[in-house]
C-alpha cells in the first residue's frame, strides 16, 4: 500500500496531536476508522464491482451488519439484491482529427478520453463531422434548444455544466446551481436522443468540479450500464471528453474563438457551429453481462414494520488501473470515497441495534455501481425491496469528512423537502449553522445515490460538514482537505490514514441518526415542498401513507 503521507497529512498529524479533546459522541470513531481501513486495504483491490473483491466486501459488510443486530434484508432471505449490468470494456483506442488538410492523432488519456456504454464488438467511425452545439441542452420548458441543426451521425462538441455557470445572473437555468442539464450523464443521453454518433465534452476543471486526472481515471476503466431493451436508442457509440486546450485549437482552425462561442452559448438564440473538421475513431469493445450486488440489512420495526427509514451509501470504487499506475500503485483504494460512507452505515446500524427497536423498520443499503453512474441505486429504485410509497425518508452518506469538526452543516438539495427543517434543528442543537446546498454549482444533488430515489418521490437527505474547522490548529486541516481534492479524489492516493480526525464525520452521522430515529418513532410523513419538481410523483401514492 502506498501511504498518503504528503506534507499536508504530516502537518495534520501535528494538528491532531495538539488539538482540542475529542467531543463526546455516541459513535466510536476508532471503530469507524478501523472499518474504513479494512475496506480500503489493498486486499480489497479498489472494490471493483463484479470482481473477486466484491465477495470480500459482501462478506465483510454483511458480517458487520449481523453483529450490529440487523437481519438480512435482501432477496430470498439473503444479504444482497442482484443487479444485472452490461460491462463494456474499450481498448486499443485510436483517434485522429482531420482539419484543414492536416491529420492529427489524439492520444487516449492525454488530449481525449474515449469510451462507450453501448454493447458491441467495436466502434469504427470514419470521417465523422464535428459540430459544436453549445451546452447540448434541449429544454422545451425553458424555450431552449441547442440542437438547431441535424446532428444525426455526427460527433457533437459540448460544454460541461449548464448555461448559467459562467454568468449566473442570467438565471435561465436557476443561476449558479447546476440543473440536471449540466451533468455529463444528460449530455450523453440527449446526444442519443438526437441520433448523434458521439459526444466530446470539453473538460474545464471549474464547471466540471474535478480535474482531468479524474476524467481519465473514471473513463479509462470498464464502464457499466443497466440492461436496456433498446440500448442503441439510449446510448451513443462514443462517449468522450476532450481537453480544453485541444478544443481551443480545433475552434481556432475553424476560424472561430472558443471563448466567444462559450459566451454565445449562454443564450437561447445560440446557433450551432460547423467546426470544419472530421474525426476517425476506432476501438475494440468487449461486452458481457455481469451480476453485482447491493448489500441490504434490515431492522424490523416493532409496530409499523411495513414503513421504512432508509440509509444508503455506495460500497464500490474504481478497482485497479490497467496501466502501471502512479509510482507503481495501481489500486484505487477509495478510502474517503466511499469506504467512509460504508463504515458509517455499519456504525449507524450498531447504534440502532443497541437501542430499543424502532416503531418503523430501518433499512441499510450499501449500493453497488455508483461510480459507474448510480447504477445500484437506480436498480433499487426501479426494483425496490421495500415499497417506495411507504419509505418515509432516506439518508445518503458519500465521502465523509475525515479532517475534523466544522461549524456548519451543508444540506444538498436544500429547499426541496421538510427534511431541511428537521436537519436544521439537530445541527442547531449541535451549535452549528446551515449552508444551503454548497455543492449546487457542481450539481452534487444529481451525483450520488440519493438521486434515483428522489426522482421517484422519496424524500432523501444528503448532508456533510461545511464552513470552518473549529479545532486548532486550522491550517493543516484546510491543507489536507485541499490536497485530497487535488490528488485524492478518484486517484490512487485516496488511502486510509491513522491521522484522520473523524469527529466531524461523527457529528454529521449524529444528524442523520437523530432525524431518522425521530421519524422511525413517529407517525410523521415527510412532505416535499410544493415548488419541488419531485412532489408530483410522491403525490400519486398519497393514499398509501396514513
Amino acid at each position: 500500500m502506498r501511504l498518503f503521507t504528503t506534507v499536508a497529512t504530516l502537518a495534520l498529524t501535528t494538528a491532531l496531536m495538539s488539538g482540542a479533546a475529542a467531543a463526546q459522541s455516541a459513535f466510536d470513531t476508532n471503530r469507524i476508522s478501523e472499518d474504513i481501513r479494512i475496506l480500503s486495504d489493498d486486499s480489497f483491490e479498489g472494490r471493483g464491482i463484479a470482481t473477486p473483491a466484491e465477495q470480500k466486501v459482501i462478506d465483510f459488510v454483511s458480517e458487520r451488519f449481523a453483529s450490529a443486530g440487523f437481519a438480512p434484508g435482501g432477496e430470498n432471505g439473503g444479504w444482497t439484491q442482484a443487479v444485472t449490468l452490461n460491462r463494456i470494456a474499450s481498448s486499443n483506442v485510436q483517434a485522429a482529427l482531420k482539419q484543414g488538410g492536416t491529420t492529427t492523432a489524439l492520444t487516449q488519456g492525454s488530449e481525449v478520453t474515449i469510451s462507450s456504454r453501448l454493447p458491441s464488438n467495436g466502434v469504427d467511425l470514419k470521417d465523422v463531422p464535428l459540430v459544436f452545439v453549445g451546452y447540448g441542452v434541449n429544454a422545451p420548458e425553458r424555450n431552449w434548444n441547442d440542437f438547431k441543426v441535424d446532428v444525426r451521425g455526427k460527433i457533437i462538441v459540448v460544454l460541461v455544466n449548464d448555461p448559467d455557470f459562467e454568468e449566473p445572473e442570467l438565471n435561465t437555468f436557476g443561476g449558479k446551481a447546476m440543473t440536471y442539464y449540466g451533468r455529463w450523464t444528460y449530455k450523453y443521453e440527449e446526444a442519443a436522443r438526437q441520433g448523434a454518433a458521439g459526444v466530446l465534452i470539453v473538460h474545464e476543471t471549474a464547471p466540471a468540479a474535478y480535474g482531468w486526472a479524474t476524467v481519465v481515471n473514471s473513463w479509462s476503466v470498464p464502464q457499466f450500464d443497466i440492461v436496456r431493451e433498446n440500448p442503441a436508442a439510449e446510448r451513443v457509440p462514443v462517449e468522450a471528453w476532450i481537453q480544453r486546450e485541444t478544443a481551443e485549437q480545433i475552434f481556432a482552425a475553424a476560424g472561430v474563438d472558443f471563448e466567444e462561442q462559450k459566451r454565445l452559448a449562454r443564450s437561447a438564440d445560440f446557433q450551432p457551429v460547423d467546426l470544419k473538421a472530421t474525426m476517425d475513431i476506432s476501438f475494440d469493445v468487449a461486452s458481457e453481462q455481469i451480476v453485482t450486488h447491493n448489500i441490504v440489512a434490515r431492522l424490523e420495526g416493532s409496530t409499523h414494520p411495513d414503513e421504512t427509514i432508509l440509509y444508503g451509501g455506495h460500497w464500490d470504487h474504481i478497482g485497479v488501473a490497467a496501466d502501471e499506475g502512479v509510482d507503481g500503485d495501481r489500486i484505487f483504494n477509495g478510502a474517503v470515497d466511499n469506504a467512509s460512507g460504508t463504515a458509517a452505515l455499519i456504525e449507524l446500524a450498531r447504534l440502532y441495534g443497541q437501542g430499543p427497536k424502532p416503531q418503523r423498520s430501518i433499512v441499510m443499503v450499501a449500493f453497488t455501481g455508483e461510480e459507474s453512474g448510480l447504477l445500484g441505486s437506480e436498480y433499487y429504485a426501479a426494483n425496490p425491496l421495500y415499497p417506495l410509497e411507504t419509505t418515509v425518508a432516506g439518508f445518503n452518506i458519500d465521502a465523509a469528512n475525515v479532517y475534523g469538526r466544522k461549524d456548519k452543516l451543508n444540506i444538498t438539495g436544500f429547499g426541496h423537502s421538510q427534511l431541511d427543517e428537521r436537519l436544521t434543528q439537530v445541527a442547531t442543537a449541535q451549535g452549528r449553522g446551515i449552508v444551503p446546498d454548497a455543492g449546487a454549482a457542481a450539481g452534487i444533488y444529481f451525483r450520488s445515490d440519493h438521486f434515483p430515489l428522489v426522482r421517484r418521490g422519496v424524500p432523501m437527505a444528503y448532508v456533510n460538514s461545511a464552513g470552518d474547522y473549529v479545532d486548532a490548529p486550522i491550517e493543516p486541516r484546510v491543507a489536507a482537505a485541499a490536497e485530497y481534492s487535488r490528488i485524492g479524489y478518484h486517484q490512487v492516493a485516496d488511502e486510509w490514514s491513522a491521522d484522520w480526525d473523524l469527529r466531524g464525520m461523527a457529528q454529521d452521522m449524529e444528524v442523520v441518526y437523530e432525524v431518522g430515529k425521530a421519524l422511525a418513532n413517529s407517525r410523521d410523513w415527510v412532505e416535499w415542498s410544493p415548488t419541488s419538481e419531485f412532489s408530483t410523483v410522491r403525490n400519486q401514492s398519497a393514499d398509501k401513507r396514513q
